[in-house]
């Protein structure tokens, strides 16, 4: 290795990766997340945009908030909600931009031993 190589992870950066995979392994916290990487944007027009009912779309903005992920911003009696890092949006765009070999002896529907 290389003086120019990142430096070692520690146990905060594992726990912050850990907290994203749990957000990106539930499909509506993905779209959540790639939907406020556009815009910040009130609970009631994610659910609507997204195709969810407004109970599912709090819990799984509750979920985002408790990993650290999104933030809750109060607008008179209303709260918009916001990714909770700069750096979060040019990191999702990065894993858009991944290509993944898939073997479909493991990755072939309902068998799927990755999920």
């Amino acid at each position: 290795m290389t003086d120019t190589m990142t430096p070692t992870a520690t146990l905060t950066h594992t726990a912050a990766l850990a907290r994203l995979g749990h957000a990106l392994s539930d499909e509506t916290r993905a779209r959540i997340l790639l939907a406020l990487r556009e815009a910040p944007a009130f609970p009631s027009d994610l659910a609507d945009a997204l195709g969810v009912s407004r109970q599912v779309m709090s819990n799984q903005l509750a979920c985002l908030r408790g990993c650290g992920l999104v933030e809750g911003v109060k607008e008179g009696r209303n709260t918009w909600y916001r990714l909770a890092d700069s750096h979060l949006a040019p990191a999702l765009d990065d894993l858009l931009r991944l290509v993944l070999v898939v073997d479909p002896a493991c990755c072939s529907g309902e068998g799927c031993t990755c999920a």
